[in-house]
């Protein structure tokens, strides 16, 4: 099972040490560089439209319920959902051209 290391805050949490140690663990380490906030903006952004557009107010009877519901909106979110910074295509149909346009080039 892979295990991931996604700190709240840096300082001594991002020293080399501290990093060799995570490694020989067989820990991924998920941080941002310095000067890189954007690294994680795209699961951010993800992750706050899930809040705020499917879970926002709901309380689950089971995890299965709260799992399902999950599952239905990453499926309308990748599938129908669109989004302005894909000139307003999802991503399933954004991938879909994207593979499309580089059929295309790759081909004589």
């Amino acid at each position: 099972m892979a295990t991931i290391w996604a700190p709240i805050t840096n300082g001594n949490l991002t020293s080399e040490d501290f990093r060799t140690v995570l490694t020989e663990y067989g820990i991924t380490t998920s941080m941002s560089r310095r000067a890189r906030c954007w690294d994680n903006a795209c699961s951010e952004t993800l992750f706050g439209s899930l809040k705020v557009e499917r879970l926002h107010g709901q309380r689950f009877i089971t995890r299965r319920h709260a799992k399902d519901e999950i599952l239905a909106w990453l499926l309308w979110y990748n599938q129908s959902r669109l989004h302005s910074t894909l000139n307003y295509v999802s991503p399933m149909q954004f991938e879909k051209h994207r593979l499309a346009d580089q059929a295309k080039q790759a081909s004589p």
